[in-house]
Order: C-alpha cells, then structure tokens, then sequence
C-alpha cells in the first residue's frame, strides 16, 4: 500500500480541512480582483447615488476595487437579468431597489426569478416617493392640481423611470383614488425623465426623494405632493398624496443583493463589510440628507421585505387593474 510523503499528508489535510470548514479558503482570498456593483439603471437616478455612495465608502474603508456599471433598460430588469446570470461568486453585485418587487407583481414573464435567483444581502433605506414640476406648471400642489378642469389635466404628462415601475403604480393609484387621468411617459430610468422636466419636455415626474432633491434645491423643479404617511419636517411646506386623496403612501427602498448559490462566507464577508460602511457618520449624514431613512439590516429581514412589498404591489395591480400599456 503506498504511503503519503509528508509534504503530500499536509497538503491533503489541509485540502480536507478547507472543504470540511465550507470553502473558506475561497473566503479568505475574497476578493482577489474588482467587484462590480450593477446598477439597472442610467446615472444619475436614486439607485445610482445610492450605489455610487456604497461602491465609494467600500473601496475606501475595506480596500477593495468596488466599480458601478450602469445596465439600464426596461424597467431594471436588463440590468437584473444580466446579474442573475453572473457566475456566483461574489463578484457581481445588484443595487436594488422597489422595481425589483413591482416587476414580480406586473411582468407576466420575467427573464428571472426576483427571488429565487437572488441571494438578499441587506436593505440600506427607504425614501418617500415625490410628485415634481417645472418651476412653470399652473399649479403649485397637487390640491392645485386636483382643482384644474379634468380636461386641461388630461393633456399633462408623468414621466415616471419606466412601466411597472413603483412610480408608475404610484400614478396608477393616485388614478384609481381620485379619478384623474394623465399622460404616462415611461423613461428608462428616472434621471432621464427629470432631465425632461428641466427642459419642460414633460410637465410632472413622479421619483423618489434623493433623485429630486439636488433639482429642488436649485430650483430647477418644484414639489407638488410627498408620497409619505406625514409632511416631512424637512419639506413643511410639501403636502402629502393623502392629504388630497387618503390612503396613497408609496416610498423607493434599496438594498444589495447577489446571485443565488454565492457561498455563504463570501456573503457574510461582504454583510460584515456593508455593515461597516452603513454605520459611517458619512455615509448616515448623507443618506439623511438625502431623505433615506434607515431599514432593519441583514438577509433576513429583506428577505422578509421583498415577500411583502411583491404581496403588497400584486394586491395593488389587482385593485386597479393594471396593465403595462397603463
């Protein structure tokens, strides 16, 4: 029987070991090369300043080659699809954000499954959603809006960042809880939509608070309604949807996530990193001023929170009859 020289017995045992323990050998050597953080929508919109500011602070704080790639187009689907069928390992990364739960509740037929083709990392904040206008639109609230002749509102565009999008359901419910129609311009993200705006191409946007605010504050767009369960204490001025038509509060969240079947060490490797990231006084001054407020951490509970955010979008679709050519 042959017998193992002593050089070849450590190695075997050490190989043993590093398989017995789950691979953290691999874990150890994470990561050996860039990361790229994908973004599924074009610069600019929330889930871009949002993914910019994590890609940032992890690069700086734990070392590592952090880059964002912008793969907008259809609602964020291409941009979630193409992660999906990235290779597990740790080395593609998705911002997501409320499309990822509203596609689950519209799209007949996703390219992917939102959530057994994903491995939820953690949620980094939600934000309420805000109703905008050029600084030239008649009216100055949605009160004011809501007062116009039903037939010169009907001319007026939303742009929203896309079909199905939680803007876009937000429209659809303001529609259903108060009976006024407008113009649905679907964009392929929502920076795009407010560059419109700006230039007066589209009238109103519909977009979450860090996307609008830099627009607000040099005011390029104005504020007509807040999507929040109260007014803001940093926008007083700014009524919310319910005070004109109760029940409508929507708000954008965002969180990480990588493909299903990562090894369960590079995952916590990269919650451990995240989570050092997330508890910077930068990074919590800027996700503040920017109106994200925080969200429980961990896979646990955002897993918990797609069910119920896809659960709550597909009760929402069934009460107003939605469509993608709404």
């Amino acid at each position: 029987m042959p017998t193992l020289s002593r050089r070849d017995f450590v190695a075997t045992s050490l190989s043993a070991a590093a398989l017995s323990l789950g691979r953290p050998a691999f874990a150890n050597d994470y990561p050996s090369r860039p990361i790229r953080l994908v973004v599924p929508y074009a610069p600019g919109g929330g889930s871009d300043v949002v993914g910019r500011l994590v890609a940032q602070k992890l690069t700086e704080s734990s070392g590592w080659n952090v880059i964002v790639d912008n793969k907008a187009g259809a609602s964020a689907m291409i941009g979630t699809d193409a992660v999906a069928k990235s290779a597990a390992d740790g080395y593609t990364l998705l911002i997501a954000d409320a499309a990822h739960a509203t596609n689950a509740a519209v799209q007949p037929r996703l390219p992917f499954d939102s959530i057994r083709d994903f491995a939820p990392l953690t949620l980094i904040g939600s934000s309420p959603q805000l109703l905008v206008a050029h600084p030239s639109f008649p009216a100055n609230s949605l009160k004011e809006l809501l007062a116009l002749p039903r037939e010169q509102v009907r001319q007026y565009g939303v742009g929203t960042p896309g079909q199905g999008s939680a803007p876009h359901l937000l429209y659809e419910l303001l529609k259903l809880k108060t009976g006024m129609e407008l113009v649905h311009v679907p964009y392929k993200g929502g920076a795009l939509a407010l560059t419109d705006a700006i230039g007066g191409q589209v009238p109103m946007v519909i977009n979450s608070v860090p996307a609008c605010m830099p627009h607000i504050e040099a005011r390029r767009l104005k504020v007509l309604a807040i999507a929040s369960t109260a007014r803001d204490p940093k926008l007083p001025q700014v009524q919310t949807f319910a005070e004109s038509a109760p029940g409508i509060v929507g708000s954008v969240w965002y969180g990480l996530m990588v493909p299903a079947k990562t090894p369960a060490d590079v995952q916590q490797r990269l919650n451990a990193a995240l989570a050092k990231v997330l508890d910077l006084p930068e990074v919590k001054a800027r996700l503040a001023d920017a109106f994200i407020d925080p969200m429980p951490r961990g896979s646990q509970a955002f897993a918990k929170h797609l069910n119920d955010e896809i659960a709550r979008w597909q009760a929402v679709v069934k009460q107003t009859g939605f469509t993608l050519n709404s």
